[in-house]
């Protein structure tokens, strides 16, 4: 079933693949039309409210974002102009409506946007009506879905329990009712020899291996608030996770810093040794401007088999380079990580995010929706972001909530 379901995914992005290879000059011309239209018809229906990203121009945040108001961040391009100076008000307004406009429109969670969204939004401020939004959608996924149509895949499973533990811990410290039922069926679609059944849709780093799955199964179980690690519908669970993650070979330098990750979070993985040695690792990848890109951290293959670009600093790689050194202890006064925040500071784009080509298929780049939310992450870390920074006026997350309830 997972498999015809990517094949068929796979298909479809193929079909809507705009270029391979040399860029068609045709397909350029055509494109910067629609975008002139684009930016034309978004001004004139929305005039002086338009709350969309204009290229070239800062984001100014003039409310928040909602189902109601949400507006589709432009698609993610290379050849966006990179943002006069860094703006966390432009990447949170990016943030809230990738996450938002995705859930409208696609009715689903996924790892690149909302999951991620669901990790990053607390680092600068849970306060949001746009992360409420999110949050509830994913607690009414485990409550009402589940009870009623079962999940989609087992990796839905894993992935919200995890996202929603480290949510918790992030804003109330409190494990809420739905995270333990997430975290508790986690445990029932797992496979005998510790692992799950992931979605294998050759989308790297989060949709082409089952070791993926096992890390987040880690993390979350061990972040999750109130000793959920230690409980015993956890237990029998856990020590089959950790015979795995112990057994099974590390496919790419991106998981090992994801195990890096997952045994800070839960013990008996990995030791010192191990997390330093997977750190020894990255650090000669560091490009000389600072960054780090996805491409870097594992021997992915493009669809259309044309090289990978190793030699371009992006988002994710950057971001999730430093957040998981972050975690890991090394200073946010080391050389390379200071470098590193530079770069970041430097290169968020004009839409407030951080552009990341995607390791499979030049089609809609979604990995730099992940990206941003890393580079958000990242700057926190290193206590980078504005001491001050404004903040779109919401209700608490509580209120939030309770409104949605009786919507």
């Amino acid at each position: 079933m997972v498999g015809t379901i990517c094949n068929a995914l796979a298909a479809r992005r193929a079909n809507s693949q705009r270029h391979n290879g040399e860029t068609d000059m045709r397909y350029q011309q055509i494109r910067g039309c629609r975008l002139i239209l684009t930016v034309a018809l978004a001004v004139l229906v929305a005039g002086s409210s338009d709350t969309s990203a204009r290229a070239g121009e800062p984001v100014t945040l003039k409310e928040p974002v909602t189902l109601e108001n949400v507006v589709t961040p432009e698609v993610n391009e290379a050849e966006e102009p990179l943002a006069a100076e860094f703006s966390l008000d432009a990447a949170v307004h990016f943030l809230d409506s990738a996450a938002v406009a995705w859930q409208k429109q696609k009715n689903c969670l996924t790892c690149h946007t909302n999951y991620l969204y669901l990790l990053a939004r607390p680092a600068i401020g849970a306060d949001a009506p746009a992360h409420a939004i999110v949050r509830d959608f994913a607690e009414k996924l485990v409550t009402e879905r589940w009870p009623s149509q079962g999940p989609r895949w087992d990796a839905e499973v894993v992935m919200t329990g995890a996202i929603l533990a480290l949510n918790d811990r992030a804003t109330t410290g409190k494990l809420h009712p739905a995270t333990r039922t997430a975290l508790d069926r986690t445990w029932t679609v797992q496979r005998p020899d510790g692992g799950f059944s992931w979605l294998k849709c050759e989308w790297p780093p989060m949709e082409s291996d089952d070791h993926f799955g096992a890390t987040m199964a880690a993390i979350g179980a061990g972040a999750a608030p109130e000793g959920y690690a230690q409980s015993d519908a956890a237990k029998a669970g856990l020590d089959k996770l950790r015979e795995y993650l112990r057994r099974e070979p590390t496919p790419t330098l991106h998981h090992r810093l994801m195990m890096v990750w997952a045994s800070l979070e839960l013990t008996d993985i990995w030791n010192d040794a191990e997390r330093t040695a997977a750190l020894d690792e990255l650090w000669p990848l560091q490009h000389a401007d600072g960054g780090w890109g996805i491409a870097q951290l594992g021997p992915w293959q493009r669809e259309d088999g044309t090289a990978q670009d190793l030699d371009t600093s992006d988002g994710y790689g950057t971001g999730f380079a430093v957040f998981i050194a972050r975690r890991a202890g090394v200073p946010a006064d080391d050389a390379r990580i200071a470098k590193a925040v530079e770069w970041l500071k430097t290169h968020q784009r004009s839409s407030g995010r951080w552009f990341t080509r995607s390791v499979h298929a030049d089609n809609e780049h979604f990995i730099s929706h992940a990206g941003t939310a890393y580079a958000v992450l990242a700057l926190q870390a290193c206590d980078a972001l504005p001491k001050q920074a404004a903040r779109t006026p919401a209700a608490s997350i509580s209120d939030q909530r309770a409104k949605n309830q009786v919507e």
